[in-house]
C-alpha cells in the first residue's frame, strides 16, 4: 500500500486477488518435485560425505533453487537472454549445483582434504568464487546464459558489482530496456536490513545512467543472523522495509508452500518486465542447522530451536501432498530421488581424480583473447599515443563551442568558454582542457568513455563542464563532446548520488566488463583499458 502508482497497484491487485488466480497444472506441480529433490538431496549428499565441513546449507529454505529457477523459466520465456546472479555464501554450492549447473564432480573434488592452500578450491574458496555457463532452459527451450559473480565473504558487497555488470552487458548489446539482460540478487535476511550498501544500491535503481531496468531481489528469511534475533538486528518490522523507499513492492511468501513461492516468483518476474523496476520476494523460512555445519544454535536460540527440530522439511510436506492428490506416486518419488543420488554418487567418484580441478569454472566472465591479439601473445610494452595536432586542436575548438543551436548558455560559462579557446590558439593547456583533449582523442579511435560520480558533470571546481546546460529550458542540455566527429564513440558523463561505495563497485565493475579497450572513470579512480595509458 506504499507504492503511490495506481496503475502499479492495481496490476498487483489483480495478480493477487482475482478468485482462482493461482493455477499450477500436474507437470508443473511434478516439475517443481523433481528440483526440490535435487535441492534439499544435494544438501543431504553433502552432509553425509562430509559431515565434519562447513557447507552453509540451505537446508529450511530449500525451496530458494526452484524459486531461482521459476525465475529464470519465467523471464527466459518472455525474451531474456542472459541472468547475472548476485548472492553470499548461504546455498551457494547448491545454486552452482542446480541453477547454474556446474559439474558436480568440480564441486566434490574442492572438499578434497588433501589440497592445499595454494590449490584453487582449497579452504573457504569455494562458496566465493563465481562461475559462467551458457546452456538451454530446458522449460523454454531457449538459450540462456547465467553468470555467477564472485562474493569474497561481504555479504551485500556484490550487489553494485553485480549491477555494474548488468549495465555493461545492457550497454554492449543495445539493450536500452533490459529486455535481454537481467540482475538476480540474493540476500541474507539480517545482512539486507544491516548494510548501508543495500541502501545505496537501491537508490541507484532508477537513475537513467545507472538502472538496469529492474533487479529481483530474493531474500533467504530464516529469521536470524548468525545468532542474533531479528529484535537485536534491526529496528524495522521486516528486513525488507528498506525497498519501501524506492515504491519496490515487496512479496512475503511462506517458503513451506511451494506452489505459492512458485507463483510469487513467476509475479516478480512479471512486473520487472512490465514496468523495469526492483522487486523483492521474501522468502519466510528457517534456517535447520546453525550458521554453518558445526556450530551449536541451541546455545543462544534454544527455544527457536526446540521448534525447528520438530518441523517436517519442505521436500516430505510437498511429496506427500502430491501423493495424496495421485499426482504422483510414491514409487516414482523414490526413483526421482534414487536417480539424482545415482548422479551425485557417480560425480563423487570422478571428483577423486584432483586433475579435473578447472579455474575456469570460477570465472563469472569469459575473456577471449585477454592474453593473446590476433593469435600471437600481447607485447607488455606500451605503444606511441601521441596524435596530430590538428587533431588536439579540433578538439579544443569544439570544447569552446556550444555545438547546438538555438541554447542559451550562462554568461559566466560563455567566459569559460572563451578563456578554453584561447587557450587552443595559443597553444596553452590546464588541467580540464587536456583531460577534454584526452578523452576526445579516445572517442575519434572508436573508445567509449563513461565519466561517473559525484557532480562529474560540471566538476567540483567548476573546470569541466562536460555538460551544458540552457538556460531557459528545464532539462534542455547538450554534450559537446558527443559532437566531435561523426563515427566516434558514445561519451557518458553522468553525475551518481551521493553514493562512495555503491558506485564505486557498480562502476568499476562495468570497467571490467568494457573488454579492456574502453575508458571508465569513478571519481578519482581510474579504470583505465590498455589503450588509454597515455593518461
Amino acid at each position: 500500500m506504499f507504492i503511490n502508482d495506481v496503475e502499479q497497484c492495481q496490476w498487483i491487485r489483480q495478480k493477487f486477488e482475482t478468485p482462482g488466480i493461482m493455477k499450477i497444472t500436474n507437470e508443473e506441480k511434478r516439475n517443481l518435485l523433481a528440483r526440490l529433490v535435487r535441492s534439499t538431496r544435494f544438501e543431504d549428499f553433502l552432509a553425509r560425505k562430509w559431515s565434519s565441513e562447513k557447507r552453509f546449507g540451505l537446508e529450511g529454505c530449500e525451496v530458494m533453487i526452484p524459486a531461482l529457477k521459476a525465475i529464470i523459466d519465467k523471464s527466459s520465456d518472455m525474451g531474456l537472454e542472459y541472468v547475472i546472479l548476485g548472492m553470499p555464501h548461504r546455498g551457494r554450492l547448491n545454486v552452482l549445483a542446480n541453477v547454474i549447473r556446474k559439474d558436480l564432480e568440480q564441486i566434490f573434488c574442492q572438499f578434497d582434504p588433501k589440497l592445499e592452500a595454494s590449490d584453487e578450491g582449497s579452504g573457504d574458496v569455494k562458496y566465493h568464487l563465481g562461475m559462467y555457463h551458457e546452456r538451454i532452459n530446458r522449460t523454454t527451450n531457449k538459450k540462456i546464459t547465467l553468470s555467477l559473480v564472485a562474493n569474497p565473504s561481504h555479504l551485500e558487497a556484490v550487489d553494485p558489482v553485480v549491477q555494474g555488470k548488468t549495465k555493461a552487458e545492457q550497454f554492449y548489446r543495445g539493450d536500452n530496456e533490459g529486455k535481454k539482460v537481467m540482475s538476480i540478487l540474493v540476500h541474507g535476511d539480517a545482512a539486507f536490513a544491516g548494510q548501508g550498501v543495500v541502501y545505496e544500491t537501491f537508490h541507484l535503481s532508477d537513475l537513467p545512467s545507472y538502472t538496469t531496468n529492474g533487479t529481483i531481489h530474493v531474500v533467504v528469511n530464516n529469521q536470524i543472523g548468525f545468532t542474533t534475533d531479528p529484535r537485536m538486528a534491526r529496528s524495522s518490522p521486516y528486513p525488507t522495509d528498506v525497498a519501501r523507499v524506492v515504491n519496490a513492492p515487496i512479496f512475503h511468501v511462506n517458503a513451506d508452500d511451494p506452489e505459492a513461492v512458485m507463483y510469487v516468483c513467476s509475479v516478480a518476474s512479471e512486473w520487472r518486465n512490465t514496468f523495469n523496476k526492483d522487486v523483492v520476494v521474501d522468502l519466510v523460512c528457517y534456517r535447520r542447522s546453525g550458521h554453518n555445519e558445526m556450530d551449536e544454535p541451541m546455545f543462544t536460540q534454544p527455544l527457536m530451536y526446540k521448534q525447528i527440530h520438530k518441523q517436517v522439511p519442505v521436500l516430505k510436506k510437498y511429496a506427500d501432498k502430491l501423493i495424496a492428490e495421485g499426482i504422483v506416486s510414491l514409487q516414482e518419488f523414490e526413483e526421482e530421488i534414487a536417480q539424482y543420488d545415482k548422479i551425485c554418487e557417480e560425480a563423487y567418484t570422478e571428483s577423486k581424480d584432483k586433475k579435473i580441478l578447472n579455474i575456469k569454472h570460477w570465472l563469472d566472465s569469459p575473456w577471449p583473447g585477454f592474453f593473446t591479439l590476433d593469435g600471437e601473445p600481447k607485447s607488455m610494452t606500451c605503444p606511441p599515443t601521441g596524435i596530430p595536432e590538428d587533431m588536439l586542436c579540433h578538439i579544443g575548438t569544439v570544447a569552446s563551442t556550444v555545438p547546438v543551436s538555438d541554447f542559451k548558455i550562462h554568461g559566466g560559462l560563455s567566459r569559460i568558454l572563451k578563456s578554453r579557446m584561447e587557450m587552443t590558439k595559443n597553444r596553452i593547456v590546464d588541467w580540464a582542457l587536456a583531460e577534454y583533449m584526452a578523452f576526445g582523442s579516445l572517442l575519434k579511435e572508436g573508445i567509449h568513455v563513461r565519466l561517473s560520480g559525484q557532480d562529474v558533470e560540471r566538476g567540483t571546481f567548476s573546470h569541466r563542464h562536460h555538460v551544458l546546460h540552457d538556460q531557459d529550458v528545464d532539462r534542455h542540455t547538450c554534450v559537446p563532446m558527443n559532437h566531435l566527429w561523426p563515427n566516434q564513440a558514445p561519451y557518458t558523463v553522468c553525475n551518481s548520488s551521493l553514493s562512495e561505495y555503491g558506485v564505486l563497485d557498480l562502476h568499476l565493475c562495468i570497467g571490467e566488463k568494457a573488454r579492456y579497450r574502453d575508458l571508465y572513470i569513478c571519481g578519482s579512480s581510474i579504470y583505465t583499458g590498455l589503450r588509454a595509458n597515455y593518461l
